[in-house]
């Protein structure tokens, strides 16, 4: 019963949609009726065209959140258990971090012309800051009682990271993974609107630009149902295998 009261604004909300559309107190030419867009988004799922655009989308953010995530982890871990690496990497990374991942495009461009590695690189540049500053965080807040056992026990660095940093961190981290992965979706809607002929985002141009406003609202609120399932997708992961490899790594 509560899940289905999460569904209530959004029934709501789109029953006045219906009404307002069809009473013209919504302006026809740009608020479709939703019964319209779901015709419009029902025919491009079964022609294949909104299949296509969703793989295309989602190839390019799960290859930059990977990337991005895998850099971000590996520098927060190091940085967060060194505070000589930080001083050393410190002012450089705050340096680049404030530039804004779209402003990579026209260098991305530059490097590597239209489509999936321009996209990848400015999808990883975006997502490694949000992974990146929670694994800092994360690491610095594990129990020091932890790191004082591991010295005394003269383990490793390779071992004292993968048996105690990484599993005492990991609930954190993953919410930094999840926020990258909304960063990641962003970015790739956005560059693909801009400047990559690809996509969920360069469809919704195209539906724009031909004037048909109801297909643009279906890839748009296609968007943000394939975003909540893949954040939902991510939250199964972290509920369910995560801790498991946390208690696997304990042992």
């Amino acid at each position: 019963m509560n899940r289905l009261r999460g569904f209530l604004i959004p029934v709501v909300l789109l029953l006045l949609w219906e009404i307002g559309a069809r009473t013209d107190i919504l302006p026809p030419d740009t608020m479709s009726q939703p019964t319209e867009i779901l015709a419009a988004g029902w025919e491009a799922l079964m022609d294949g065209s909104l299949l296509l655009a969703t793989y295309q989308t989602f190839q390019t953010a799960l290859l930059g959140l990977a990337i991005g995530s895998g850099i971000g982890i590996i520098l927060g871990a190091l940085i967060g258990v060194s505070p000589v690496l930080e001083a050393i990497v410190g002012p450089t990374l705050d340096t680049i971090r404030p530039v804004p991942a779209v402003a990579l495009i026209p260098l991305a461009l530059l490097i590597y012309g239209f489509g999936v590695r321009m996209e990848v690189l400015v999808i990883s540049f975006a997502c490694i800051w949000p992974v990146l500053i929670v694994t800092v965080s994360a690491v610095r807040g594990i129990e020091p009682r932890l790191m004082e056992v591991a010295r005394m026990l003269q383990m490793p660095a390779l071992s004292r990271m993968k048996r105690i940093v990484l599993p005492a961190a990991l609930a954190r981290i993953a919410v930094g993974i999840r926020v990258g992965a909304g960063v990641a979706l962003v970015v790739a809607v956005t560059v693909e609107i801009v400047l990559n002929p690809q996509g969920l985002g360069y469809g919704m141009i195209i539906a724009a630009q031909s004037l048909r406003p109801e297909l643009m609202w279906a890839q748009l609120l296609w968007v943000g149902f394939a975003g909540w399932t893949f954040n939902a997708l991510l939250m199964l992961i972290d509920r369910r295998w995560l801790r498991r490899f946390q208690t696997a790594s304990g042992r």
